[in-house]
């Protein structure tokens, strides 16, 4: 539980890096969700509460992407490497092998 504990809050330093709102939205998020379930002493209801905390954790690191208002009407996307992913490009008429 507190290697999950620990993972998410190094996962949220990650993703939501020079945000300083949504860090501590996060931290506040995560920090309630571990309280209210600490008296929990069901081995099922345990291991389903670490499932569900295990998949935010990869969601985060997998989904999220940080955008940046830099004018009125545009928005600078900052992805992190482990976002990036090779590219397929499209072809409009595929050749055949």
């Amino acid at each position: 539980v507190l290697k999950l504990f620990k993972l998410l809050h190094r996962t949220r330093q990650e993703v939501f890096k020079n945000d300083t709102k949504a860090l501590e939205a996060a931290r506040q998020k995560i920090n309630e969700e571990f309280r209210n379930n600490r008296d929990e002493t069901s081995e099922e209801k345990v291991n389903e509460l670490l499932k569900i905390a295990s998949d935010v954790e990869v969601i985060l690191r997998t989904s999220v992407i940080q955008a940046v208002h830099t004018d009125s009407d545009k928005i600078v996307l900052i992805p992190r490497k482990d976002l990036l992913q090779d590219n397929t490009p499209y072809l409009d008429k595929p050749t055949k092998k």
